[in-house]
């Protein structure tokens, strides 16, 4: 009898066991906390459970669930999403990757931008039908099957060296960052990119370069031509802050300029108006009864806090006084109001601002308005405004010669989006700059100067160096998941 019982809990474990290694993930430890999994795969985690129910009929709702995943991975995601589709159940999912559009019964495309210049359905129907339209942008891309690889990548003789790293799954590795030049590190999910990268490296350049860095991974030494970077800095998805007084104007410290600006108009200097009261976080030219929020916070006991409009200004976040002076017939408030593409053309004579507004342009986020909350922004577009922000600086300086790591930039982005990401990465680099980047899009992949492939599997199945080199010589491995991907898709 006891036997029984016994034998019904391990046939329950045994199934829930398989099901995480169906979803790709059986790579981490059972004791693995939960806050330290990565977005991608905390959903494969959830969908797990939903798996191991016998639940019919119900629809499943899927946020970009493949964040953090190699081709190899995706393509075992697709075949679980189709195995909830077959017993019964509706999964709608809402992501930019090639494969899972493809393999989609039913497609809606929603565009034709982003921003204000987004919002319409452009497309709803089966991939057969989707691949003749001719207004989508997403089809324009999926219908490419033949894509170009990096043919002539820059060549350097700068290099780092990691010796010894052993953190984690990392098989005490010794590898060479070449410099001054677009470096790719892939692998399949868990194989060790990110200990890699971001532990190790970041962590050491960090410490080397008197920066705090509270977790320093495992490693002898790194060495190599330490001296021809002077910095280095992390471009990742984390939030830009809670901060609602913080957007895109403030950030770039365009606004800086526009109020200086408005304090120069002929009516603000007879009304004794200076800079500081164009600001919405001093007192004397915000609203006095929000200050300078346009909102008041209603708070609940019991409920979520009721945010509502404030009565005295509007949601405008200045009085009167301030509202009244007029830069080309826009106040403060409707200047906040402009995207970016719109703040480019209104201020068109003015390059101080164009040349900031322009680096937000470049990576994409030409549809953000100037006082949009960062707070609100994806972890992509947070990432994007970082990026921009230091292509902004580098571009000033003209000559510079920091190490850019970058983790995962692709995600969230359309591959129209991508194209743009890449252009201001060579923009970084043409600087004196150096960039690495985590990543798993082929799209980015191919355009790497140079490839680091790490695994072969996740967990203690990688931690090995697969690869290294050119994207040309890739494509002359054989038994390599991701060059068998890549080589599906280029010419």
């Amino acid at each position: 009898f006891e036997q029984k019982k016994i034998d019904r809990i391990l046939k329950e474990l045994f199934l829930r066991l398989q099901l995480i290694k169906n979803v790709g993930l059986e790579y981490l430890s059972l004791n693995r906390k939960a806050n330290t999994l990565s977005g991608g795969e905390f959903q494969r985690i959830k969908l797990t459970s939903s798996l191991g129910s016998p639940l019919v009929g119900s629809l499943y709702i899927l946020d970009e669930p493949t964040i953090g995943l190699h081709s190899y991975n995706t393509k075992q995601l697709i075949r679980i999403l189709k195995n909830l589709r077959d017993i019964g159940n509706t999964v709608l999912v809402v992501e930019h990757d090639a494969d899972v559009i493809k393999s989609s019964d039913y497609i809606i495309d929603i565009g034709p931008g982003a921003g204000f210049k987004g919002g319409s359905i452009v497309f709803n129907g089966d991939i057969a039908t989707f691949n003749k339209n001719k207004t989508s942008l997403t089809s324009k891309f999926i219908k490419k099957t033949n894509l170009p690889y990096n043919k002539e990548p820059k060549k350097t003789v700068k290099k780092l060296k990691i010796v010894g790293a052993a953190e984690n799954n990392l098989k005490n590795l010794t590898i060479h960052i070449p410099l001054g030049i677009f470096v790719v590190v892939t692998g399949v999910s868990g194989s060790g990119k990110s200990t890699l990268v971001k532990k190790i490296l970041f962590s050491h350049l960090a410490k080397h370069f008197g920066k705090k860095c509270n977790e320093i991974g495992k490693c002898d030494y790194i060495g190599g031509d330490l001296d021809c970077i002077d910095n280095v800095e992390i471009v990742d998805q984390k939030p830009l802050g809670v901060s609602s007084r913080s957007n895109p104007a403030t950030y770039t410290k365009v606004y800086e300029i526009i109020r200086k600006i408005f304090s120069e108009e002929k009516k603000a200097k007879n009304l004794n108006l200076k800079p500081s009261h164009f600001s919405f976080n001093i007192e004397g030219g915000r609203c006095s009864n929000c200050l300078g929020e346009g909102v008041k916070k209603i708070e609940m006991q019991f409920m979520a806090d009721i945010i509502l409009e404030c009565e005295k200004c509007k949601g405008k976040r200045f009085n009167k006084t301030v509202l009244s002076v007029l830069y080309n017939n826009k106040n403060i408030f409707e200047i906040l109001d402009l995207t970016i593409d719109e703040a480019i053309l209104f201020f068109k004579d003015n390059q101080s601002i164009i040349k900031k507004l322009a680096s937000l342009n470049e990576v994409g986020l030409g549809y953000l308005k100037l006082g949009q909350q960062t707070s609100s922004l994806s972890g992509g577009e947070a990432q994007r405004l970082k990026l921009a922000s230091f292509l902004d600086q580098s571009l000033i300086n003209k000559k510079s010669s920091c190490l850019f790591i970058f983790d995962e930039p692709t995600t969230g982005l359309h591959y129209y989006d991508i194209e743009k990401l890449l252009s201001s990465f060579n923009k970084l680099i043409d600087v004196g700059n150096s960039v690495i980047c985590i990543e798993h899009n082929l799209e980015v992949i191919r355009q790497g100067d140079w490839i680091i492939d790490l695994g072969p599997g996740g967990g203690e199945g990688g931690g090995n160096i697969c690869f290294q080199g050119t994207p040309k010589k890739l494509l002359m491995i054989k038994n390599n998941k991701t060059a068998d991907f890549i080589k599906n898709k280029i010419v």
